[in-house]
């Protein structure tokens, strides 16, 4: 069972940084719920 087992998560990954897919794939295999994942530009 993973330390986010039963959580619901929202990803915001950014895009000089690091991507919300990579961030949602670390989320998921940790036994999280990703209700939402995007990767943004913060300028």
């Amino acid at each position: 069972m993973g330390i986010l087992a039963g959580k619901k998560a929202i990803i915001i990954g950014d895009r000089d940084g690091i991507p919300g897919q990579a961030i949602e794939a670390c989320a998921k295999s940790a036994g999280a719920d990703v209700v939402f994942s995007s990767t943004e530009c913060f300028v």
